[in-house]
């Protein structure tokens, strides 16, 4: 019984090392970028030696695939279900904008930290599918003849961009909403 008792213990001692690791490593990415963060930096940060990082993660891209998965528990990825239940193409748009819009807002200092960097990794693939996926959504809500329109995709996945978002809010200094309204302008303006 004893023995039980020590290996439970045990591993809630591994598990909250672990945790403490992938807290100090979503730190750093947000603040310094993954880049730039060793593993002797989150080894220090989480107050435990580089030996036992490893211990926990192999390299870099396990603990970039921990603290992504971590980070996007606790921020979600808006519902895609509920903006294809919202009828009316422009309707929509602005649904899924506004929803958009809240979530790059949220996670706009982690999302500006490692977006360059990661640009293409593997890491990536997840959130850039769900973004794609988005898209389709949006589309599927226009009429057949329009969503063969070219300009209309473009517009779509330049609305839904994070870096759309981010000059338009963040270095031009427009609200959410003003943003929403200048694509939905753009929307109208290339039908």
């Amino acid at each position: 019984m004893a023995r039980k008792y020590q290996q439970k213990k045990r591993a809630a001692a591994q598990e909250e090392t672990r945790q403490r690791i992938v807290e100090a490593a979503i730190k750093l990415h947000q603040s310094k970028g993954p880049a730039a963060t060793s593993m002797r930096d989150v080894a220090q940060e989480a107050g435990v030696g580089t030996v036992t990082v490893y211990r926990h993660f192999a390299d870099d891209m396990e603990l970039l695939s921990a603290c992504s998965g971590t980070y996007f528990e606790r921020h979600p990825l808006p519902d895609l279900e509920e903006w294809a239940a919202v009828e009316g193409s422009e309707e929509r748009f602005r649904h899924g904008l506004a929803a958009a819009y809240s979530f790059h807002r949220e996670t706009e200092p982690m999302i500006s930290s490692v977006i360059d960097e990661l640009r293409g990794s593997p890491i990536m693939a997840p959130y850039n599918g769900y973004w794609k996926t988005a898209g389709e959504i949006l589309l599927a809500a226009f009429p057949e003849p329009a969503r063969q329109d070219p300009l209309l995709t473009a517009t779509i996945a330049l609305a839904l961009d994070f870096e759309t978002w981010r000059l338009l809010a963040l270095h031009q200094g427009l609200s959410d909403e003003q943003v929403t309204n200048l694509m939905t302008r753009l929307l109208r303006d290339g039908r």
